[in-house]
């Protein structure tokens, strides 16, 4: 999901160890036809990011998991979903995956002083992957469109809504051995999803915080890039960073909006202890 909160709790060991893979994201991207079948290995990771968009505070941690990649034709451990490929063709892709992400306190966020923590979420759902064809700079274009139900593991896997976010693309390998990506988007929420966020009730207003009622539609604007490179075959080191607008955003008049744009951004390593000799699928 979207709207990335990051708190860790060791309660909640199995979203961890699930969203590994996705926090390391292009980092763990090699050429596909020479890629193992299965990685084992860890991934240490610093991240400061915005608690959520239109949030003026930052949440930052330090994390070191393990991860575990596969590459398998239907079932999928790989990079940036965990699940299974319905469909894959020249161009286009499908999978039903998990994504998951940390939660964040709500004693911890000024704003949100005395409202229910927004949990730790996890998403499940379909996820269109569309190669688009050459870009500049010997790139590739290309497009993801994921529709995700959004669940709280920390509140007995409660429904906490629908997104979706829409993505174009830019990947490119340098002959330095660097891998970059470059991408733009936009994040939407379903009402239910966008109350966890923003919505003030009566009981929870205050003379600074008045009541608020969120509706559906535009989250953010996002602006994000991965850089990514070996150091040996066996460690490798990458970095992100991510900006998120609220400008024009469904709920930019939402109390709980402190600010309307905000950045993230981290670093780290990831390190192979094990990798099978049998070459994964594409």
């Amino acid at each position: 999901m979207v709207i990335r909160s990051f708190k860790y709790r060791w309660g909640k060991t199995a979203a961890i160890v699930a969203s590994s893979s996705f926090l390391i994201g292009s980092a763990m991207a090699q050429a596909q036809s020479a890629a193992p079948l299965w990685e084992l290995g860890g991934v240490a990771i610093g991240v400061s990011q915005q608690a959520y968009p239109g949030s003026d505070q930052k949440v930052n941690k330090a994390l070191a998991l393990p991860f575990f990649v596969y590459r398998g034709e239907v079932l999928r451990a790989d990079r940036d979903t965990a699940g299974i490929r319905a469909l894959k063709t020249q161009n286009f892709e499908i999978d039903v995956g998990v994504a998951g992400s940390f939660g964040s306190g709500s004693g911890s966020i000024d704003a949100r002083q005395g409202m229910p923590e927004l949990g730790t979420l996890v998403e499940l759902g379909p996820r269109l992957k569309w190669k688009l064809g050459a870009a500049p700079g010997s790139g590739q274009w290309r497009a993801e469109i994921p529709l995700r139900g959004v669940f709280d593991l920390s509140n007995r896997f409660e429904h906490k809504g629908m997104s979706f976010e829409p993505k174009l693309i830019y990947e490119r390998q340098s002959t330095s051995g660097w891998r970059y990506n470059a991408s733009i988007g936009a994040v939407f929420a379903d009402t239910k999803l966008a109350q966890s966020f923003y919505e003030v009730t009566s009981a929870q207003a205050t003379a600074l915080r008045p009541a608020y009622a969120a509706s559906s539609g535009l989250v953010a604007w996002r602006l994000g890039s991965t850089v990514s490179r070996n150091l040996s075959p066996d460690l490798r080191l990458f970095g992100f960073a991510r900006v998120d607008t609220v400008a024009g955003a469904a709920n930019e008049r939402s109390p709980l909006v402190r600010q309307t744009t905000g950045a993230t951004f981290g670093m780290g390593v990831t390190y192979n202890w094990l990798r099978s000799e049998q070459r994964g699928q594409d």
